[in-house]
């Protein structure tokens, strides 16, 4: 080696240049977000004896949980499931009622096991950053990754890492968000599984979600933090190279009532790849829906003018009563899946080419689309119940049959798919 090669050598060494290589697989078994319908994983309910320490976490109230007192207004359907806890509540013959842990692996893998018989294409795995910024958070959510990146793998479902700010305190946190990538990349290397693997590329690239961006509820991070966490996902010369999808509110575009009334909300929306606004709550029947429809038209098209990918957010009903006593319980109805229905057809009309369901298995707000119980406790505490002759995994089947018509496997259709018949 002469003079000028080792020159430059050291200069390279210097500046890191030569090492600064991605750690991500060029490629992906899923390719693009285009043509999918995800859902969200939140993968936050844990039991006293799943070995994970957290007690009743998510489904307590106030520290307690038993009749009166759950943060849960949907049951969870535990007949396929391989683990699952008894508990102090009962159903109507007086037998004791049993919850799952997402803690378990067989759990996980169920769920995986749905989403591939009834066509999910996957979901994205919630990540808290108040939680994982603590020991006990970090260790679980990083457990149910780890089960749902085997599970997605058996099953040939897609992943997607989604990191929810909610709680986030100021720009002390931004670090926690960067140095959590890093340890998913390095330790579990959930993007370099191969040109094969099952985590979710977009635009050539990993996908990773913020959500929560621009909401005007006085949150303690700001738009320069988020900007912060955008520009290392991508552009990180190591951990980055990614596509970003940004969770904004639902009136994101003209700053309306939900929104965070600053410019800059739309030029960090620009670094990004996909938008996918909030939605959850914001109209209550197919009626209300309506107005909705036509924001959701031009937001398409401030994205296609803007050279960015949009994402339509449904979900198939809402209920928080046990956790917030004062609302109705049923609050949202399902309305027979036509509430579902209509949100999930207008969005493929208006030209969505990604579908969103909120949420998978989000039993605290009512909004799962995973089996629910038709013979939920009684007694001190109300449960949701789906109509008598809709079956439990009425929800699972119209998400999969969404997204064949989203591919055109099947002709477009505004009325609602009847129910299957429920399985032996």
């Amino acid at each position: 080696m002469n003079i000028k090669h080792t020159v430059l050598l050291t200069a390279l060494l210097f500046t890191g240049t030569v090492f600064a290589q991605s750690k991500h697989s060029k490629a992906s078994r899923f390719k693009s977000y285009k043509g999918l319908i995800m859902a969200g994983y939140q993968g936050w309910h844990n039991a006293p004896d799943d070995g994970a320490g957290r007690g009743w976490y998510h489904y307590q109230s106030k520290g307690k949980f038993e009749p009166g007192s759950t943060n849960v207004d949907l049951w969870p359907e535990t007949s396929e499931l391989k683990k699952v806890y008894q508990t102090s509540f009962v159903h109507a013959d007086g037998s004791p009622a049993y919850l799952p842990s997402a803690h378990d692996a067989s759990t996980v893998e169920t769920h995986f096991k749905w989403m591939k018989d009834y066509g999910l294409d996957g979901v994205f795995m919630q990540r808290f950053v108040a939680e994982i910024r603590g020991k006990s958070g970090r260790n679980h959510f990083n457990k149910v990754l780890e089960n749902a990146l085997k599970s997605s793998q058996k099953y040939g479902r897609a992943i997607s890492v989604m990191y929810d700010l909610s709680g986030t305190r100021d720009s002390v946190d931004v670090p926690v968000l960067i140095n959590d990538w890093k340890n998913l990349v390095d330790s579990m290397k959930i993007t370099s599984q191969g040109n094969n693997q099952t985590y979710l590329y977009h635009n050539g690239k990993p996908l990773v979600v913020l959500w929560g961006v621009g909401f005007n509820d006085n949150r303690k991070y700001t738009l320069k933090d988020v900007e912060k966490m955008v520009d290392f996902l991508k552009n990180d010369p190591v951990y980055g190279g990614c596509s970003v999808m940004l969770g904004v509110p639902t009136y994101w575009r003209e700053f309306g009532n939900d929104t965070e009334k600053n410019p800059r909300l739309h030029d960090i929306i620009k670094k990004a790849d996909i938008v996918h606004p909030w939605t959850i709550g914001r109209y209550s029947n197919e009626a209300t829906y309506s107005k909705y429809a036509e924001v959701q038209k031009g937001d398409i098209a401030w994205c296609k003018q803007n050279k960015l990918d949009y994402v339509g957010v449904v979900f198939p009903g809402f209920s928080w009563h046990n956790m917030n006593p004062k609302s109705p319980s049923n609050q949202i109805p399902r309305n027979r899946g036509r509430f579902f229905w209509k949100q999930l057809s207008t969005a493929i009309k208006n030209g969505a080419e990604m579908l969103y369901v909120a949420m998978f298995d989000e039993v605290d707000e009512g909004t799962a689309i995973f089996k629910v119980s038709k013979n939920p406790p009684i007694g001190a505490s109300t449960f949701v119940k789906f109509e008598d002759d809709i079956p439990s995994d009425y929800y699972l089947y119209l998400s999969g049959y969404a997204g064949k018509m989203l591919r055109k496997q099947v002709p477009f259709n505004e009325d609602v798919p009847l129910p299957l018949k429920p399985k032996d």
